[in-house]
């Protein structure tokens, strides 16, 4: 089997396959075919470019998912991802790897010699685990953030996995069946060691204490809600999106009285109870006096902008869970969410 290395890097819709490279194989683009999977449906992507270079075969194709199962056929040979043994992720190293007191995460440190601000990134639950890499590439999220502020500390943490063998709960429960237990995802426990992490760069000057931000994106936006609760004295300001909803955060953020924090998720997706308890809360909150709790709702023509939802024959169903990506357009800074957050003191 050749050699086979994976250029690739995080888009908007997360991992993206930019080039596959063959060491010691020669063909023409007319020899090479890649066959995907979408919708459930094999689906062949087009090649763009077959080159030869330094006695390797160079193939880029249109831009897909890499993670999704794919298959590339050269000659008479087949190739998969799991024969490739060098994956390279463009911006990857601009992040440091850390294992601390049992949290496993990456952060982007500024070139700086006074206190800087620092953005807090929790992932969604597809990105749980251990390897330290998934909470980096599976939607776009701490990368893009270390893009838009090179100024400041950029950490992303991985959450626990789920135990061997248990499978994600159902999406249809009753809400008030919904509990976030355990000690896998954005659990309290867990989170606190983090807000440690944290205190102990504050501790020694390298982040400023009054620009603490917090972030994240569907389970990462119920972990937003519920660091606001653990690290209560910690954060200048939060940015949820299409958080997970339960009981508990649906208390914690309807007690937040006094936090800045700003709500966004799309008109509707495959949680659709998810939009009652986000704006009861919000409005609560500002019946409450407070005027720096907000919530964006993403319209369908905001969201098609992006690409979203734009397919006239998708089911309801997948429409739904095509609106979720809604992150997309918080982190190209839509309605200036991100640029409220980091303009935030404590």
């Amino acid at each position: 089997m050749a050699k086979i290395a994976a250029n690739t890097y995080v888009a908007d819709r997360g991992w993206t396959l930019r080039s596959i490279v063959l060491d010691k194989v020669e063909a023409k683009k007319s020899d090479v075919r890649l066959e995907t999977v979408m919708r459930g449906q094999p689906a062949s992507v087009e090649i763009e470019r077959v080159e030869q270079s330094g006695g390797q075969l160079v193939v880029t194709p249109a831009p897909f998912a890499y993670m999704s199962d794919w298959t590339l056929h050269v000659g008479g040979k087949s190739y998969t991802r799991k024969d490739v043994t060098d994956e390279r992720i463009e911006g990857l190293d601009a992040f440091e790897a850390i294992n601390e007191n049992g949290v496993v995460y990456r952060i982007y440190r500024p070139k700086s010699t006074t206190p800087r601000p620092l953005i807090l990134f929790l992932h969604g639950g597809g990105e749980c685990g251990t390897d330290n890499v998934m909470q980096m590439v599976g939607t776009v999220g701490a990368m893009r953030l270390a893009e838009l502020y090179p100024d400041m500390y950029v950490m992303a943490p991985q959450a626990p996995p789920r135990p061997a063998g248990e499978g994600l709960p159902p999406m249809n429960r009753e809400f008030k069946s919904i509990v976030m237990s355990g000690e896998h995802g954005w659990n309290r426990t867990y989170l606190g060691k983090v807000c440690d992490a944290i205190r102990g760069m504050i501790a020694s000057g390298e982040v400023d204490p009054h620009r603490v931000y917090v972030t994240g994106l569907s389970m990462g936006g119920y972990g937003t809600i519920n660091a606001m609760s653990v690290g209560a004295d910690l954060f200048a300001a939060a940015a949820p999106i299409c958080p997970t909803m339960t009981p508990d955060s649906f208390e914690i953020l309807r007690g937040l009285v006094h936090a800045k924090i700003w709500v966004s998720t799309a008109y509707v997706d495959h949680t659709v109870y998810r939009h009652k308890y986000i704006t009861d809360a919000i409005m609560e909150l500002r019946d409450k006096g407070n005027r720096d709790a907000r919530l964006t709702i993403y319209s369908p023509e905001e969201l098609a902008a992006y690409g979203i939802g734009t397919d006239p024959d998708l089911p309801l169903r997948e429409l739904f869970a095509e609106n979720h990506s809604s992150w997309i357009l918080t982190y190209h800074n839509e309605h200036g969410i991100l640029s409220w957050l980091t303009e935030q003191v404590k």
